[in-house]
């Protein structure tokens, strides 16, 4: 019977042992590489994607930018038969119910993420939570036909002469509540946006309170604080880059909504005052509405340049969104 030497089977098992590492090895740079290239794709189809979209709105809206230059935003003027174009009133229009819709938004999705994640019995958080993020999956068309046929005659019955009655009397804001009750114009669609960006605000606020350390706040009820001062003093200063991106996130809704707008804000290209109860327009739904009957190039073009300076706004608002969560960053860090 042959004996077996023990050194050379000990360094035959060495040899399989280093083969098969050296395999794993290898298998695993290659799963990294692949990975790696697949990712790096992605981003850079993602601003190849945004280039485009800018080089194809700048080419669409040369025709408007070389006739109207910089008048085109400080112009007022839209008449079509004439060629004579001015984005001032959309730009107002869109500014401004974004705005109103984002004063209304952010205090009431903060009352609903504190009383979801601090004061709601167990048994009601899930399906409140539930409903309110069902109401981000709602169709805005749905919304702007809800608003138009229903909504509209309460708010002018109702809303409209009430909010005159209060405020109409009263120096500066005075004019903001004056004019015709009709139900729709900027105060209405600004409503309409509130409603629509409420979901998407309250279920980050929710969620970013949620990951709130718990003895952080435990601490706190141990030492006497009142619910609303454990939220002020410590669930707040803990989440404010979460929440701050929230509210960009709902006001960057707010911005580009379009069919729920177009029904409400009464597609007017007239500047007639500051009235909140006056029809207005907005860049989103004068290119709803007017794009299909654009004829000449200069229309089209001009349509095209309220499209690139709209996605202008949501750049802009989005930059000053990521300097501020920046700033707000290092100052956390430095009072580690």
């Amino acid at each position: 019977m042959a004996r077996t030497n023990p050194s050379r089977t000990l360094k035959a098992a060495m040899t399989n042992t280093e083969v098969s590492t050296f395999t794993d090895q290898t298998r695993h740079k290659l799963g990294e590489t692949v990975f790696f290239n697949l990712t790096r794709a992605a981003s850079l189809l993602t601003l190849l994607l945004l280039l485009a979209i800018i080089i194809s709105l700048i080419h669409g809206s040369w025709p408007a930018i070389q006739k109207f230059g910089f008048g085109f935003l400080l112009s007022g003027d839209w008449n079509p038969p004439l060629d004579t174009f001015g984005a001032l009133i959309p730009i107002y229009g869109t500014l401004v119910t974004s705005l109103i819709a984002l004063l209304i938004a952010v205090p009431i999705s903060f009352g609903i993420a504190l009383f979801l994640t601090e004061l709601s019995p167990p048994w009601l958080r899930t399906p409140l939570g539930t409903a309110i993020e069902l109401l981000a999956a709602i169709p805005s068309i749905v919304y702007g036909m809800w608003g138009l046929l229903y909504y509209a005659p309460l708010f002018a019955q109702y809303v409209q002469p009430t909010l005159n009655a209060t405020f109409g009397n009263l120096p500066l804001i005075g004019a903001l509540f004056t004019g015709p009750m009709m139900g729709i114009g900027i105060l209405s669609a600004s409503i309409i946006l509130a409603i629509m960006i409420i979901p998407f605000i309250a279920s980050i606020m929710r969620d970013v309170f949620a990951v709130t350390p718990p003895m952080l706040k435990e601490s706190a009820y141990g030492v006497g604080c009142t619910t609303w001062e454990v939220v002020w003093y410590v669930v707040l200063p803990h989440t404010k880059v979460g929440v701050i991106g929230g509210i960009m996130l709902g006001l960057g809704r707010a911005l580009g909504e379009t069919m729920a707008v177009t029904f409400l804000i009464g597609n007017m290209n007239t500047f007639n005052g500051f009235s909140l109860f006056l029809p207005g327009n907005s860049i989103a739904s004068a290119l709803a509405n007017e794009f299909a009957e654009a004829e000449s190039v200069l229309y089209t073009s001009a349509l095209l340049e309220l499209g690139l300076i709209l996605f202008a706004i949501t750049f802009i608002v989005l930059a000053l969104s990521k300097l501020l969560l920046l700033r707000l960053s290092r100052q956390a860090a430095i009072k580690l």
